[in-house]
């Protein structure tokens, strides 16, 4: 399939050319503001050949395509008639709360991390440069190239006006105009020289805003508001020149007296904030970083990351908010998925992991994340172990970006800066640890998963009576192990698809099934120990004797009860044999309390059985069998 027939096929699944209203990509996603999400068959948009995934996030609708994302979006931009596809209408289902923040942030700052990447990268090339001895400091080479990787910094409230004003709706002709108001010479000039400035009388606090990111948002969001007010009051014969008039009247008198100064005042609180962090515990943001950039990534919360990272940068000069955990945790993506091309014996998956492996080095990490990862909980536990392990070094030396660029093996001359070239070092020290810590936690941690070759099971049972080698006794052998897991509670049985909650429904979090309870006791269903009692006591956590790890859910958002209703008969870490009474519910007040008890009984690590099958059984006590996990 063509990047044309792609295009055309997930502008179809995500509801059609008139159901887009904002289409933009990144690194690896198109991302879709859609009217209405509903209209999107999220499904049919997996199963497409040259899509990784698809998710709904922070307001947008994301396609995961890979690194060919550009050739993808040209197609599909050209259907939907641009940037957007000139319709005014709103979205039926805007993003909101937290969504909507992450959603504007996403909007302004993506269109520009190229810009930001690059610029940075040259800056990368003269630090390399000149700490090689190939360039002079003193020389005009130098000073242009230098000139080259700062502009895009010194300039960035050009940049951002631009992008803020498409995402507020505003023009972006106005918001240059606010942008250049705050880099005038003039306005530089006096605060340079300590001329106090005042406009009608009022004093205005000048500030540095070359580099700065919050006091143009905030001027160009205004902006908005102001820009449409006048344009809806301003007859038609005038509002070429009345409309611009009034919102610069208005607006840049409120930006240099109020909103510039307040993103200044701001940015000194976040500069003692970031000061304490390096002096108190700057291994903390690296570590958590590191640690938890996967779901940073699919949450789209590293665009939040990277806009208080440019923050920081315009205060002291360097970046340490999110690029040295980002690092890490690339390279221990690479390395983990690496581990399972190395490890895995399925053609398809080894060429999928060897490609996507490679890929995460280069600092492209979704199509693995996607791909690779988030299929197998032990590859995503690596990923975590790596990358923290590499965040949680990169703190205690106090790793710092001295310039902006994608983090990946290419860009490590970015953190050549500082009195020496120790930052540098450690940063060539932070990839191997993370690279390394990945890539051994899932040698030793990654198991095959069995599921995709459920399908030939018949025919390898074929084999097994009439092939005697050693691979198709194993087989046979393995087929025989079987767990039996008994029925926890007394109860209607009913498939996990009838769940009213798409992370049981979708067995997104395992197979198994569920039971409607009649009573209000959990039993053992197999002779084990307690792994976990949750906080709120709502589910518990089991693991058998041979190894089957069983999620007990009673009830759906039953969470919200913070424990209220329920009582533990067991703690943490208690062996049990099968019938013994683990847990205690009011059935009656829960469902008083307008709540729904179908009780998930879920095989977390389904991904280690080659299957799990359910029983025949309607009505189950703890005495009926409940499903059969075969190894």
């Amino acid at each position: 399939m063509d990047n044309k027939q792609l295009a055309e096929k997930i502008v179809s699944k995500v509801g059609g050319a008139d159901n887009v209203s904002n289409l933009t990509h990144c690194i690896t996603r198109l991302r879709f503001n859609l009217r209405n999400a509903d209209l999107a068959d999220t499904e049919g948009i997996k199963e497409m050949e040259g899509v990784v995934g698809a998710v709904y996030k922070g307001g947008q609708y994301q396609v995961i395509i890979g690194p060919h994302v550009q050739s993808v979006y040209d197609e599909a931009i050209q259907m939907v008639g641009g940037e957007t596809n000139g319709k005014e209408s709103e979205p039926e289902e805007k993003p909101k709360g937290i969504a909507l923040f992450f959603d504007t942030i996403a909007g302004i700052f993506t269109p520009i991390v190229g810009a930001l990447a690059g610029s940075g990268m040259v800056k990368a090339i003269l630090a390399l440069s000149t700490a090689m001895g190939w360039l002079s400091t003193e020389s005009q080479t130098y000073s242009i190239l230098n000139i080259m990787g700062d502009a895009v910094f010194y300039f960035l409230p050009f940049l951002i006006a631009t992008t803020a004003a498409k995402k507020f709706k505003t023009s972006p002709f106005l918001a240059l105009v606010f942008a250049g108001i705050l880099l005038h010479p003039d306005l530089t000039m006096m605060r340079t020289e300590g001329i106090e400035a005042a406009f009608l009388g009022i004093p205005i606090r000048l500030a540095t805003y070359s580099s700065s990111v919050i006091p143009i948002i905030l001027i160009v969001l205004l902006q908005s508001y102001i820009e449409k007010f006048a344009r809806k009051y301003t007859p038609d014969v005038v509002k070429v020149f009345v409309v611009p008039m009034v919102t610069i009247l208005i607006v840049a008198p409120i930006g240099l007296i109020v909103l510039g100064p307040l993103g200044s005042i701001v940015g000194e609180y976040l500069a003692v904030f970031f000061t304490f962090l390096e002096e108190e515990a700057s291994f903390v943001v690296p570590l958590l970083v590191g640690g938890l950039a996967p779901f940073l990534v699919m949450t789209g919360m590293h665009y939040s990351l990277g806009a208080a990272q440019a923050v920081q940068r315009s205060i002291t000069g360097y970046g340490s908010i999110l690029t040295p955990g980002l690092l890490s945790a690339n390279m221990a993506q690479g390395g983990a998925v690496m581990a399972v091309a190395f490890r895995t014996k399925n053609k398809k998956t080894k060429s999928l992991a060897t490609s996507t492996g490679i890929s995460c080095f280069m600092g492209v990490t979704e199509p693995a994340l996607y791909g690779v990862t988030l299929q197998n909980k032990r590859v995503l536990i690596s990923t975590v172990l790596g990358g923290a392990s590499a965040g949680l070094y990169a703190g205690i030396v106090g790793l710092k970006a001295w310039s902006s660029g994608t983090s990946n093996i290419f860009s490590t001359p970015i953190y050549m800066g500082g009195d020496s070239m120790w930052n540098f070092y450690h940063a060539i020290i932070t990839v191997v640890i993370g690279a390394a810590v990945g890539f051994t936690a899932c040698l030793f941690l990654y198991r095959e998963n069995m599921q995709s070759d459920t399908a030939s099971i018949d025919n390898k049972k074929q084999e097994t009576t009439t092939n005697s080698n050693t691979d198709s006794v194993s087989l046979g052998s393995s087929l025989s192990e079987k767990n039996e897991i008994f029925s926890p509670l007394e109860g209607q049985m009913i498939p996990l698809t009838e769940v009213a909650d798409d992370a049981f429904a979708t067995e997104a979090m395992g197979k198994g099934a569920a039971v409607i309870p009649k009573t209000g006791s959990v039993y053992a269903p197999f002779d084990g120990q307690v792994a976990m009692i949750f906080k709120t006591k709502h589910a518990i956590g089991l693991r058998s004797h041979t190894g089957v790890e069983l999620l007990i859910h009673i009830g759906i958002d039953t969470v919200k009860l913070e424990g209220k209703y329920f009582q533990a008969k067991v703690k943490d870490g208690d062996s049990f044999v099968k019938g013994d009474l683990l847990m205690k519910f009011d059935r009656e007040a829960i469902l008083s309390a307008g709540f729904d008890l179908t009780t998930p009984v879920i095989v977390t690590n389904t991904n280690e059985y080659l299957d799990v099958i359910e029983a025949e059984e309607i009505n189950v006590s703890n005495l009926n069998k409940m499903m059969t996990v075969v190894k």
